[in-house]
């Protein structure tokens, strides 16, 4: 059931309509601290969904809301459900998404 809800969520988080785009992440970042750890067998599909394109907006509602969003995981999600989806994206972007990942990887 959490694999069908946050798939068809997942869409929502690189829409190419940006409001749309943006209200998912701040959902997103509303959803974490009610879920936790529960989020854990989804996590590998959100992380990507979330990261790419939107750290790299050049809409700062985006682009906060994804920051945001970023830290919000590593305050309710257990560090070692995140290590290897942020290295994963850390290694593959570029500019700003890529300096904000490895920060917050170090």
């Amino acid at each position: 059931m959490l694999f069908q809800i946050f798939d068809a969520f997942k869409s929502r988080l690189h829409d190419s309509n940006s409001k749309v785009n943006q209200v998912a992440l701040e959902t997103m970042h509303k959803m974490i601290p009610l879920l936790k750890d529960n989020l854990s067998p989804v996590i590998n599909m959100l992380i990507p969904a979330m990261v790419d394109n939107n750290l790299n907006s050049k809409n700062p509602g985006i682009y906060a809301a994804a920051t945001n969003v970023i830290q919000a995981l590593c305050q309710h999600l257990d560090n070692y459900l995140l290590l290897q989806p942020f290295c994963t994206k850390a290694q593959f972007l570029n500019g700003k998404a890529k300096q904000d990942m490895t920060e917050k990887l170090a």
